[in-house]
């Protein structure tokens, strides 16, 4: 998932060594093994909130949250859940937020989810715009608590989302693209974002789908892959 800010590259640079010391650390102050990931399950919005206050379920904070669609961060989310629905992934929890990758197919394809969108929520003196961020990354490993020695591109293909208009409940209104991570390596190895054109543009070309048929060609790409 993604934001449709850019993060400095300073940033890239030392985050993961600010990462490793706070791992270290976090080691050295632990005096017992380390705790287990917590279990993941799928919330319905009627579980209710516990102890003295209004009456609340799940539902009401999810409303409150989650309801303004047009924000990068939720509408990232969104894309990332028309993808997962499309793969008939949603019926689990979506992976962890420090993960590799969005999403993994039951055959073992990860997929990257990124989206964008002229039409913002805030106020334009015109559409922004289309770009993603492809920038390599470096991996987390919960085993060790340290962050991989190199950056790369960890998912076998990306699905590039492309929201056209104000309205990203309706399904016929988004464009995706598919296309190997192989691809960006290849054209654009250290490059950290991408514009939709050159995008379009790169050798072989991402495949443009509708969502009815996005696993279809997620498939399709997958096999290529291999």
């Amino acid at each position: 998932m993604q934001t449709d800010e850019p993060i400095p590259s300073s940033l890239h640079a030392t985050l993961p060594v600010l990462m490793t010391i706070w791992g270290e650390r976090r080691n050295r102050i632990s005096d017992t093994k380390m705790l287990d990931r917590l279990p993941r399950e799928l919330k319905i919005g009627e579980e209710p909130f516990r102890g003295a206050g209004p009456v609340l379920k799940l539902l009401d904070y999810w409303s409150w949250s989650g309801s303004n669609l047009m924000d990068n961060t939720a509408r990232g989310m969104l894309a990332e859940f028309l993808v997962a629905t499309a793969l008939g992934l949603h019926e689990t929890p979506r992976i962890v937020e420090w993960e590799s990758y969005d999403l993994q197919t039951p055959c073992g394809t990860t997929v990257e989810v990124k989206s964008a969108a002229a039409i913002q929520s805030w106020k334009q003196r015109g559409p922004s715009p289309i770009e993603f961020d492809i920038a390599p990354k470096w991996r987390w490993d919960e085993e060790t608590g340290q962050y991989s020695d190199q950056a790369r591109r960890w998912a076998d293909l990306y699905v590039f989302c492309v929201l056209c208009g104000a309205d990203p409940l309706n399904v016929d209104k988004w464009e995706f693209y598919v296309l190997q991570s192989a691809v960006l390596n290849n054209a654009c190895p250290k490059q950290q974002r991408i514009r939709l054109n050159p995008l379009r543009k790169l050798s072989p070309r991402p495949l443009l789908c509708c969502y009815r048929d996005l696993k279809r060609a997620i498939e399709e790409v997958s096999d290529t892959s291999r």
